[in-house]
């Protein structure tokens, strides 16, 4: 079968959630295989924490940091991970836990009320990755694409669009010609045509919009069939859409309703890590979802796509 009916075909769920690390995060996101590790990397952003999961020994590894991290790519070239910080871009080493991250561009040193959010490589190893205002409410947010440049050590950042109270994604089409990117505030998902020769995008429109009271599109991966899976904030669930229309194909339920991100590992690609907060829950909140924060698998019949590499 063709990844253009695929697409719209419901993938079917193996099994049920289960929380494979209660970490109580306070946000929790950042969700990223390492084939060459067979782990799971992600982080807890405002615990300024980047996490470790190993399935094979159930083995936990925590690093932590002096401001917030929110999203992160190994290197293609190197060892360690590109990784963005509060303020900007950074490298940073996992095996060298006494060395601190090493910051190669801050693009919004004006800003002092922003922070930068969630972010993926592109295929030709381009990090693209959106800022926020840490309060979640002024649209001083903005998309940035950051890249190695061989004549200039703090590498060539641009600014792609603009007006975001909080950014989230983004995520590509199977084919790479369409990029989605998130305006979580409004509940809308934007794509935008993609030029993956000179890494521009146009054309921008709005593909989606969450229903009211069904939570704001967080995080969000796709599979190999081209099928996008968001996480819902506020709406304890991550949904698979089909990609040309957005149709739900397929939801799955969290016990917890702050739902941040998602993204396929295991050895067959076929295990869906789902991560959640625990903040901007009420003390009855917090007692009723005592999983809040934790990180989640699943196994479903879909198969995902490896995270693609920076540089």
């Amino acid at each position: 079968m063709s990844n253009a009916l695929l697409s719209r075909v419901a993938p079917t769920l193996l099994g049920e959630p289960e929380c494979i690390w209660p970490a109580a995060a306070t946000l929790g996101e950042g969700a990223v295989w390492s084939p060459r590790e067979q782990a799971l990397y992600w982080v807890d952003i405002l615990g300024f924490r980047l996490h470790r999961w190993r399935p094979a020994d159930a083995a936990q590894s925590t690093w932590t940091f002096a401001e917030e991290i929110s999203a992160l790519a190994e290197r293609s070239d190197a060892p360690g991970l590109m990784i963005t910080l509060r303020r900007g871009f950074a490298l940073f080493d996992p095996a060298l836990p006494d060395t601190a991250p090493t910051y190669l561009h801050q693009p919004e040193p004006e800003l002092a009320g922003n922070r930068f959010n969630d972010g993926k490589c592109d295929a030709r190893g381009r990090f693209w990755a959106g800022t926020m205002d840490a309060a979640c409410e002024a649209p001083t947010g903005s998309l940035y694409r950051y890249q190695l440049h061989e004549k200039d050590p703090g590498g060539d950042c641009s600014r792609h669009d603009q007006g975001f109270a909080v950014t989230n994604g983004p995520t590509w089409s199977a084919d790479g010609t369409t990029m989605y990117f998130n305006d979580t505030v409004t509940g809308r998902i934007y794509a935008y045509d993609f030029d993956m020769a000179t890494g521009s995008v146009s054309n921008k429109r709005q593909w989606l919009r969450f229903a009211k009271g069904d939570g704001l599109p967080d995080g969000m991966t796709t599979d190999a069939a081209g099928r996008l899976w968001i996480a819902h904030w506020g709406g304890a669930c991550v949904s698979c859409h089909e990609p040309m229309s957005g149709a739900e194909l397929c939801r799955v339920t969290l016990p917890t309703r702050h739902i941040t991100d998602c993204a396929f590992g295991g050895a067959d690609m076929r295990t869906l890590f789902i991560t959640s907060a625990a903040t901007g829950l009420t003390l009855a909140q917090q007692k009723a979802e005592p999983l809040a924060g934790g990180l989640f698998a699943v196994e479903v019949d879909a198969e995902g796509l490896p995270a693609n590499l920076f540089g």
